[in-house]
């Protein structure tokens, strides 16, 4: 649609909102960056060291589990410098913790094994609540609810009705 010579609107195609954006503050940088998502892998911090001592059975776990580190010269934009003395020198290693990553395939089947067991395991604790509880005497009550609360003071600290 044109304007009219005398129309004194700004047409819509001219108008910006950068006059009208506020400024945004500046946040410091993440120390452990994340990387750009890749298609079917998720990512992980896998613990090297606490403290300045080696975690090698937590990183052999990790290794078992199927985490393998990443590789940095894979990953240009999180612009790290490996620690000094590192075991993974190609890898991307940030105090102690190293980004390894794993087919999002095996993180969902781990997913679901987890899923199964805490079923299992609620599944145990009800069944035995079930066969201590005398129908008369009702002194034990489950409640499969979860609750999330705020702050600090005798109302947070008061327990649910």
């Amino acid at each position: 649609m044109k304007s009219l010579p005398d129309d004194p609107r700004t047409p819509r195609e001219n108008e910006t909102r950068e006059a009208e954006a506020r400024e945004m503050d500046w946040v410091p940088p993440n120390a452990l960056p994340d990387p750009h998502q890749r298609p079917g892998l998720v990512y992980r911090w896998v613990r090297t060291a606490t403290m300045g001592q080696p975690d090698p059975v937590n990183v052999s776990q990790s290794f078992r589990d199927g985490w393998t580190p990443v590789v940095a010269s894979e990953y240009p934009e999180l612009k790290i410098l490996p620690d000094h003395g590192t075991r993974w020198p190609d890898g991307i290693e940030v105090g102690g913790l190293l980004l390894c990553s794993a087919s999002a395939e095996l993180s969902k089947r781990r997913q679901e094994h987890y899923r199964r067991l805490t079923q299992a395991q609620m599944k145990s604790v009800n069944d035995q609540l079930d066969a201590e509880e005398d129908p008369r005497f009702r002194t034990m009550f489950r409640s499969h609810e979860t609750t999330v609360s705020r702050g600090f003071g005798p109302i947070v600290r008061r327990e649910s009705r």
